[in-house]
């Protein structure tokens, strides 16, 4: 595999490593308590993320078919376009900046912390295998619709950074939580 894509599984598989250490610390009430009543809890931003990955994984998919219907090949290093890389530079600095998620990400926790988990590692399981179906696919030229934005787009390869990216962000606060829960 390549090695970009090589690096990006590993960064999805940290996000799993994450999610179980705090798995492993919170009790279902303590995956719920809010540092505050304008934060979100550990739950929550786990959540979010399932809700991110739902309605991005759909167009990452038709991306990859895209790109095998294309009869392209991958270059020898993939790269992320202009928006791919500016949105994964913004997502790697944790707390750095804040913006407002709009309703359709906001998440929703009426169903147990242990099915939301359960959630977000099948999800992982998607993210991983599409990773792996970039191999020898022009994935850097396959472009996408942003689910958050309409008017942006970027390739298939920089949507799955962005989530990777993302995850580790969202991850942080969650963690963020869990400390202010267990006080």
């Amino acid at each position: 595999m390549q090695p970009q894509l090589v690096e990006l599984t590993e960064e999805f598989s940290a996000a799993t490593r994450r999610l179980d250490a705090l798995e492993r610390s919170l009790s279902p009430e303590q995956w719920r308590r809010r540092p505050s009543p304008t934060s979100w809890s550990a739950i929550e931003c786990v959540q979010h993320l399932n809700l991110t990955a739902a309605a991005t994984l759909p167009r990452v998919r038709d991306g990859l078919e895209e790109a095998r219907a294309s009869g392209g090949t991958a270059p020898a290093r993939l790269r992320r376009d202009f928006w791919g890389w500016l949105l994964w530079r913004g997502l790697r600095q944790p707390g750095r900046y804040r913006t407002k998620t709009t309703p359709a990400f906001v998440p929703d926790i009426s169903r147990t912390p242990a099915d939301i988990v359960a959630e977000f590692r099948r999800l992982q399981g998607d993210h991983i295998r599409y990773v792996r179906q970039c191999e020898g696919l022009p994935v850097d030229r396959t472009r996408i619709v942003s689910p958050f934005n309409e008017k942006v787009h970027y390739s298939v390869y920089s949507a799955l950074w962005i989530l990777a990216v993302h995850q580790h962000r969202h991850l942080w606060q969650a963690e963020q939580s869990a400390r202010a829960a267990a006080v």
